[in-house]
């Protein structure tokens, strides 16, 4: 690299090779469970108001909602309330008023499992540390007043996180009282959903492709299943409904069997999809993370004593990054060329940004 030294002027050119002269690399696969799950396994959110006790002093026993709830337990419990009412609970600072929750996993669960749950303050309580979950009814969706009990929570509470100590988790604290089975077929039909980062119509197309090649070539190799497939099937049978979902008959013969039906599904794999062209940067960690396949426009941009041409014919002194010539250039070869040459990282960044303002980048940015 030549550079004139009176004027620390630097001249980078990014030339890159024609994809014709690149060499063959081989295209990853993925399997169809790394990128997708099936409808109807969903996590499910119980959620309760509850009682802390126990604590030192932080709760919010002088909250009127929270004197409330308490002069209800002690009703329950065979203690009301004297003449002066809720007045005698207002010294009460050992105590805080709280919302639980407690997540069932898309895999669903069975009665007499305990789940972790969740504390959070719902008052003006300083700390939940050292207390204690009093037994709190967890709903699951409905409206009030018959809303129906699926959990009871209980239990010492152990913060997460030391700075904040409003918010505590109660391990394996919340005792299902009913079973949870997430079903999963419907009509004798399976769908899958694809992620939010893989979800596209072409690649929802090439799904559905791929599970009819595996379902044609299993009909082959066993042929006493042929003329399983029923006449609504005549196309195969998997089909992309949209950009995230494909709905998938499931076989007559199968259809005893779904589970093992679907885990074979899940068990296909295809070349991993391409994303979206997309560069995020952190700028409080300083960190660049882009796609391969980021390219940008022919641009020349100088930027303190940088001068960056990329995609143009260069007009002065350079090192070629790669022998050869293209139409467009890749960002990643601009980013290893500025850190061959130590650039620092605030301007590394500062010149995506303008790549991206200019209309040069030929991906989304995300900045963090």
């Amino acid at each position: 690299m030549k550079a004139n030294f009176s004027r620390r002027h630097l001249i980078v050119a990014i030339v890159l090779a024609a994809l014709a002269t690149m060499p063959q690399t081989a295209v990853a696969q993925i399997r169809l469970a790394s990128i997708c799950r099936v409808k109807g396994q969903e996590e499910r959110v119980l959620q309760g108001q509850g009682i802390v006790v126990g604590l030192v002093g932080t709760g919010d026993g002088n909250l009127l909602s929270t004197r409330r709830s308490i002069s209800t337990l002690l009703e329950k419990m065979g203690n009301p309330l004297g003449p002066d009412g809720l007045k005698e609970l207002k010294d009460f600072k050992n105590v805080a008023l709280v919302v639980v929750t407690a997540t069932i996993p898309a895999a669903g669960a069975r009665q007499g499992d305990k789940i972790d749950c969740v504390v959070s303050s719902l008052g003006s309580a300083k700390s939940l540390k050292g207390g204690r979950l009093l037994q709190t009814a967890l709903t699951g969706p409905g409206r009030a007043p018959s809303l129906p009990v699926y959990a009871f929570a209980q239990g010492s509470i152990e913060l997460e996180n030391p700075t904040i100590e409003t918010t505590g988790r109660v391990f394996a604290g919340a005792r299902l009282e009913e079973d949870f089975f997430n079903p999963y077929v419907r009509n004798n039909k399976v769908t899958l959903v694809l992620n939010q980062d893989h979800s596209s119509f072409e690649v929802a197309q090439t799904v559905a492709e791929r599970i009819n090649e595996w379902f044609g070539k299993e009909m082959v190799a066993d042929p006493s299943r042929r003329g399983a497939v029923a006449p609504a099937m005549p196309n195969g049978i998997a089909r992309a409904i949209d950009q995230s979902n494909i709905e998938i008959d499931i076989p007559p013969h199968n259809r005893p069997n779904p589970a093992m039906f679907v885990a074979d599904v899940l068990r296909l794999d295809i070349h991993e999809p391409e994303t979206a062209a997309q560069v995020t940067i952190n700028q409080r960690t300083g960190s660049i993370v882009i796609t391969s396949d980021v390219e940008i426009g022919a641009v020349v941009i100088t930027h303190k004593n940088w001068v960056i041409e990329a995609g143009t014919t260069p007009t002065a002194q350079f090192e070629k990054l790669d022998p050869g010539a293209t139409q467009t250039a890749k960002l990643e070869a601009l980013l290893s060329a500025l850190k061959a040459v130590h650039a620092p990282t605030e301007d590394v960044i500062d010149i995506i940004k303008g790549l991206a303002k200019s209309k040069k980048l030929h991906a989304k940015l995300v900045i963090e």
